[in-house]
Order: structure tokens, then sequence, then C-alpha cells
């Protein structure tokens, strides 16, 4: 008997594919779903590949090569140490924290640099959820750029499997039809 190849979907840290798995598990109990999380750069290059079928990416548009469906936008933070002043406030502005050293990236490593006091990190709330530690806080900056995710593929993909993932997460019932 064949096992059935998985239907592929890359995401970045902070995005949270979990409803949508179980969704699809539900309705396609026949195939497989892989979700494969990767940093941003090596989602991409999955699609380009062909080693993912679709993928939920930060900050990517439509174009010649790709599809895009912009889901949701997400609130910029700072992410700081635990004692640090701006734990007072409820959100903060850039202008707020001139003068601070703000570190280059969004990983695990970068938290573990603002927890050693290093600087700050800017980054969506999600991926400070995704990297919280008791050590540091993440506080709301209203005027930096928010960021978005969007569900992305190649334009080249013919596989059915993508319909009813996108079906899925644009939210349509099982017994609706696009």
């Amino acid at each position: 008997m064949d096992v059935p190849v998985p239907f592929v979907v890359a995401f970045v840290p902070g995005a949270t594919p979990g409803k949508w798995e179980r969704i699809w598990r539900e309705r396609m109990p026949r195939s497989p779903l892989e979700l494969r999380p990767l940093p941003q750069e090596a989602a991409l290059a999955s699609l380009r590949d062909a080693s993912a079928h679709m993928a939920l990416l930060r900050d990517v548009t439509a174009d010649d090569e790709l599809h895009a469906i912009p889901l949701y936008r997400e609130r910029p933070v700072v992410v700081a140490p635990k004692d640090h002043p701006v734990a007072a406030f409820d959100e903060l502005a850039l202008a707020d924290l001139e003068g601070e050293t703000i570190l280059e990236g969004q990983g695990t490593d970068t938290v573990e640099l603002v927890a050693a006091n290093v600087g700050l990190a800017l980054m969506p709330m999600s991926v400070a959820r995704a990297h919280s530690r008791r050590d540091v806080i993440a506080r709301p900056v209203i005027d930096a750029p928010d960021s978005g995710i969007a569900l992305v593929w190649p334009r080249s993909l013919d596989d059915p499997r993508a319909d009813a993932f996108i079906g899925i997460v644009r939210g349509r019932t099982a017994n609706s039809s696009r």
C-alpha cells in the first residue's frame, strides 16, 4: 500500500498554524499534513526547491513567482530585560527608545542578548511570545512598522490540496465552495 506524500507547509517563528492543522486532519484524514518550522529565508527556499508546498511567511507579497494571501497584521514590541525602565510603560513610541542599543535579529539568540543586558530588540509580538522568558518583558511600540503574515505558494504549484488548505485558512466550512 502506498503511503501518501505529505502536504508540507513551512511556517516562520511566531506563526501558529495549529488550528488549521486540526481542521485539515478532520477534513483530510487520508492526506497527511506536515508543518515545518523554518526561518524566513529557509522557508522561502523550501518553496523554490519544492520541498514545501506552501508557507506562512512574514511580509511577502505576490509577484511573478509567488501567490500570497495576506492573513493578518502583527503589532511590533520592544523586548527588554525585566528590570529595564521600559517595563514601567504599557506601550512606547520609538522616541522613548532613543539612546538605547537596539539589537538586530528576532531569534532566541537575540532574546538571550536582551536578557544579558546587551540591548533591546524590536520584533513582532508573536515572535516575542514564542521566545518569551521570565527575565525579559515585551511592550508594544505604537509607531514602529507592523508586520504581516501571508500564506504563500509558488505560482507553478499544481496540487488540489493547496485549494483545500487555502479554504481552511480562509475559514471556509467543509460544505462551502469557492
